[in-house]
């Protein structure tokens, strides 16, 4: 015979298997026959097995408003809770877009909120699975209410925990600026993220454009620099969340654990000696160098699409994590521009914000010119990579490899902001300009003035670049450390960041500084 509780139990699996089942076997294929898996599919994709601990099952809206009321939302259209990814612990909000388009209402809100409490109280990642209708039009006010709720906890949280936005499906309007405010933002191939669709943008200015060149995968990677990572799919998409998430610590008072690798870390390398050109003006592929160096090879470029004049990511030495800024020299010379300046800047930034040691690799000939870029602001952009490198206090190590020309040199990690060790590569030019542009200024009257004016130049290009264009005057001033063979730059990395490890660097009380935004 039945007792209470066992009739209890009934009810409540009943409940529950109510709520697992979404919005139904209908919008659940709807959702599979476009490409999408489910929010609960997507957690179980991406946390270890049987991990996942599910809060807030039983939340319910309490809108009355243009018959909501008969509206029912299992699980309040999101699912949140908290699990492990390779044995870590991270917290999780991941929106059901089979339960009324995954709409943003005041409880939803308050579950994604007590989430994201919760990922800061025990200093773990957060991590954003955003697939999500909007707000919740017919909550007004209060689905307004739950975006700010929101922002407001990105931004408390920013530095303190890595928080991850990954847009797997539509992510519009007021939705757009959570991903804004986070540490990282992937997304999905068909999913899209806009402020105002197509249709207010034709009716509004008369340009006709589609979902996916306003606002797709490519868009925001390519273009805007809004997304960090570019996917094929949910699963690889979760699949590259994981794989960023070894690089980092779970919040701002520990360090990465350290990775296993066999990569020895005494390796030397003589190809290293061939990759920089002996011809200042050729192109080499930067990723080259930092593939060599590197454990195993391994490095996780981020935004690989924007900005390509400069290369950020992460890679290992030794087993430890490091960020990695360096020019590129097959993209516009290396030189520095507006964009190139925001990238660098919020990634050295947010290596800082996680105790990441920073590498880089400076080739950079200087700064963009133009009307364009002069205009479009690089004055201030570029004081961000400036601003970046001087407030981090992080182990910085800074390698030139070739050109390190005039304020360009100095805002690649130079000693003068602050760098803790600086090596150079014999191929080294560090000086104000190129000796061409030198010499010209130099020595102008005399070219001018010369029978052949042409042999006069080229004599002054050459002994004004054996005079400056090397690394050894830098470093007869101390402001390089020494100048290395290249085949030894591993070892030389690895050593420099062991020794650097318990660096502590302390700046002066404020509240906070005011960055060239």
């Amino acid at each position: 015979m039945a007792t209470e509780i066992d009739k209890q139990l009934t009810d409540l699996a009943a409940a529950r298997q109510k709520i697992l089942a979404g919005g139904g076997e209908k919008r659940i294929a709807k959702q599979h026959e476009s490409g999408k898996l489910t929010a609960r599919e997507r957690i179980d994709a991406f946390c270890d097995p049987g991990s996942f601990v599910e809060l807030d099952m039983f939340v319910q809206h309490r809108c009355s408003n243009f018959g909501m009321e008969k509206v029912e939302a299992p699980g309040e259209g999101v699912v949140v809770g908290h699990g492990t990814v390779g044995g870590r612990r991270v917290c999780l909000a991941a929106q059901d877009f089979t339960v009324i388009g995954g709409s943003l209402g005041e409880m939803h809100a308050a579950k994604i909120c007590k989430a994201m409490d919760l990922a800061r109280k025990i200093g773990a990642p957060f991590i954003s699975l955003n697939d999500s209708g909007g707000a919740r039009i017919q909550e007004g006010v209060d689905a307004l209410k739950g975006y700010g709720d929101i922002f407001y906890r990105n931004t408390i949280a920013s530095g303190v925990i890595p928080q991850i936005s990954v847009i797997l499906g539509p992510c519009a309007g007021g939705a757009v600026y959570s991903p804004a405010l986070t540490d990282f933002t992937f997304m999905a191939q068909g999913a899209n993220m806009f402020i105002t669709g197509p249709e207010v943008i034709k009716t509004v200015t008369g340009e006709n454009v589609s979902f996916e060149e306003l606002g797709g995968a490519m868009t925001h990677n390519r273009l805007s620099g809004v997304a960090h990572f570019v996917a094929e799919n949910d699963a690889e998409c979760l699949t590259a969340v994981k794989k960023l998430l070894s690089f980092l610590p779970d919040n701002n008072l520990e360090e990465t654990p350290p990775a296993a690798t066999a990569d020895d870390p005494n390796r030397t390398d003589e190809t290293l000696r061939d990759i920089v050109p002996a011809n200042p003006n050729k192109p080499y592929d930067v990723r080259e160098i930092i593939g060599k160096v590197v454990d195993d090879g391994d490095f996780l470029e981020v935004q690989p699409y924007f900005a390509q004049n400069i290369v950020i990511g992460f890679g290992r030495l030794n087993g430890r994590t490091v960020g990695i800024v360096a020019n590129q020299p097959k993209v516009m010379a290396g030189c520095l521009d507006i964009n190139a300046s925001d990238k660098a800047a919020r990634f050295i930034r947010t290596c800082d914000a996680f105790n990441v040691p920073l590498l880089t690799f400076s080739d950079v000939p200087g700064y963009l010119p133009g009307v364009g870029q002069e205009h479009g602001g690089v004055i201030r952009h570029g004081a961000k990579i400036l601003y970046a490198y001087s407030e981090a206090t992080v182990p910085k190590v800074t390698v030139i490899l070739r050109k390190a020309y005039g304020g360009a040199y100095i805002a690649m990690c130079s000693r003068h902001l602050g760098a803790d060790l600086v090596y150079a590569l014999p191929t080294a030019e560090i000086a104000v300009m190129g000796p061409s542009g030198a010499a010209n200024v130099i020595f102008r009257k005399e070219i001018a003035e010369a029978a052949n004016p042409e042999e006069v130049r080229q004599q002054r290009i050459e002994e004004f670049r054996d005079r400056f264009a090397n690394p050894y005057v830098a470093a007869a001033r101390g402001y390089v450390d020494d100048v290395i063979d290249p085949a030894e730059m591993r070892p030389r990395l690895i050593d420099a960041f062991t020794m650097l490890q318990n660096k502590s660097e302390t700046r002066p009380a404020k509240k906070h500084g005011n960055f060239p935004v």
